[in-house]
């Protein structure tokens, strides 16, 4: 994908931009931030201090805080042996905010409109409207699409799971609800 940035959009500092980048209409990048070889949708607000590297996709509307770091490598070395070295990707969809200071483990998705608390080390999936906080993060309760905590018996399961009509979220729905409460 070649480098492209939407419309309206503002960057406080382009030199942590590299390589081929997508960037949405209407976001607001600020400085400091680290964005390589990564997609970002529309609408969305990306705090200082984040590391986009390769391989992760942010769909539109989503929030990063300061500090954020995803990563794309599943076993990182200085110097990897010839050929062993695989970019592993993360989704992030449509509304989620991620708080300021939590680390994304690579190969995840983080499901619509979820949240995650500042500091959090995010390990599994996230479902949809999940609220989790902790190392590793767990599912503490559920959120509507504004952020606010609501009982899950107030998320229909059209709204929960099937807003995307999309594989990785039919997967997720399989999960039972104690592997989500385990640690996500």
């Amino acid at each position: 994908m070649p480098s492209k940035i939407g419309e309206n959009t503002k960057i406080w500092d382009e030199k942590g931009l590299w390589g081929d980048y997508e960037i949405g209409s209407n976001c607001v990048i600020g400085k400091f931030v680290e964005i390589g070889n990564a997609k970002i949708g529309d609408n969305c607000k990306v705090e200082a201090f984040a590391f986009i590297p390769p391989g992760i996709t942010i769909e539109d509307n989503v929030f990063i805080g300061p500090h954020v770091c995803f990563t794309n490598d599943m076993y990182p070395r200085a110097v990897p042996k010839e050929g062993e070295w695989q970019l592993v990707k993360t989704h992030v969809k449509e509304g989620a905010s991620i708080g300021a200071n939590s680390t994304i483990r690579c190969g995840i998705i983080i499901g619509e409109y979820s949240l995650i608390g500042a500091g959090s080390v995010v390990t599994k999936d996230v479902p949809p409207h999940a609220l989790v906080v902790g190392n590793p993060a767990k599912v503490i309760g559920w959120v509507d699409k504004h952020g606010k905590k609501i009982k899950k018996d107030q998320l229909s399961i059209v709204e929960d799971f099937e807003l995307v009509n999309d594989q990785e979220l039919k997967e997720m729905k399989t999960k039972t609800e104690e592997d989500l409460m385990e640690g996500v």
